[in-house]
């Protein structure tokens, strides 16, 4: 079987269970399963997946229609998440994924931090694999990760452009650090409070060419990368988000018009600068080394592993390393040692 073809099956396999479970936990099956087959364990996908769903609890039902003229009054309503996971079903059969795309990525985009950032990744890896196959377990991917998208929807409070002169490493030493604890909300709400956070995003420079945006996010991935080998000992799983965050809002380029790009590496760049206030450690702690193994045996450790942040970091980390970043492996590796392992969840490769 063709990795399209499998990628296809594990959609079909995941659609009848919901984008959440176990409370506010998302459901990261699609792109973790994703991700293994492009880190060259297609094979391992199937008991990955098997074991993963008997965790997932199933699609929420519908409560009453989303009417497509009085979308604003549910927006961000998560007990509308059954109606909204039904109303992208329909809007994914009325027009194509791109259309779909242009009108709805600009309404959502403010609110992308929803979620910790699952439904933007989701719909990141979704438009990928668009890209490659328009085919409609793709596009009904692609309406979960929106339906979800919308009923958490969340912006981030005082946003700012950037209008200065840091790279973003610079600009990330100094966002403010509100000191919280508990839930992504109620750490996003004490970041909003600190006087000082609007003027922390503005530090970034702007980026005004949407032809320089690729290259800017690519850049912002590799930034989080190697702050993550230094200052994710405190939450090494939350702190995975501030990569693949913007790692997805890069993937959805490819699908989005580009009047829409630089509105998106904003976007991104705010998701970036909130995640990392609100759960950087103070740098400490010992770096693994990875000097001596390849991509191969990274990837390896991820699927042994078999943790879905750790399968989706250690990805994106391959890319970074891949463009140049040479401690990329490294933070891999990190998170592979502070996650908690789910290695029950992958059985070895069989020789």
């Amino acid at each position: 079987m063709r990795v399209d073809d499998h990628l296809d099956e594990v959609y079909e396999r995941l659609a009848a269970t919901g984008p959440e479970f176990d409370g506010r936990l998302s459901n990261h099956g699609p792109m973790a399963a994703d991700a293994l087959m492009r880190m060259g364990h297609a094979e391992r996908v199937d008991a990955w997946v098997a074991a993963y769903t008997a965790r997932l609890e199933p699609r929420p039902a519908l409560r009453a229609p989303i009417a497509e003229s009085q979308w604003r009054e549910p927006f961000g309503d998560p007990a509308r998440l059954g109606d909204w996971l039904a109303f992208f079903s329909r809007q994914v059969q009325l027009r194509s994924w791109q259309e779909l795309l242009a009108i709805w990525w600009p309404r959502l985009l403010l609110g992308a931090i929803a979620g910790a950032a699952h439904p933007l990744i989701r719909a990141g890896h979704a438009v990928r694999a668009l890209g490659e196959a328009d085919t409609a377990s793709r596009r009904a991917e692609l309406a979960q990760a929106l339906g979800h998208w919308a009923s958490r929807w969340q912006p981030i409070a005082h946003q700012a452009r950037p209008d200065g002169a840091l790279p973003a490493e610079l600009a990330l030493c100094l966002v403010p650090a509100p000191g919280a604890c508990g839930g992504i909300g109620e750490r996003l709400t004490l970041l909003g409070e600190q006087p000082e956070w609007p003027s922390a995003q503005a530090r970034l420079e702007p980026v005004n060419d949407p032809a320089a945006v690729p290259a800017a996010l690519d850049m912002l991935v590799d930034t989080t990368i190697t702050r993550y080998l230094r200052s994710a000992h405190a939450e090494p799983v939350m702190l995975v988000h501030a990569s693949t965050a913007p790692r997805a809002a890069r993937l959805a380029l490819a699908g989005l018009p580009k009047n829409l790009w630089v509105r998106t590496y904003e976007q991104a760049w705010s998701i970036t600068a909130a995640i990392t206030a609100i759960y950087s450690s103070v740098e400490s702690g010992s770096e693994p080394t990875s000097e001596w193994l390849s991509e191969g045996d990274i990837a390896m450790g991820a699927a042994d592993h078999g943790d879905e942040h750790v399968i989706k970091f250690t990805e994106v980390a391959i890319e970074s390393h891949r463009r140049g970043n040479p401690v990329a492996l490294g933070a891999a590796l990190q998170a592979k040692r502070l996650i908690p392992s789910h290695a029950r969840q992958v059985p070895p490769r069989l020789a």
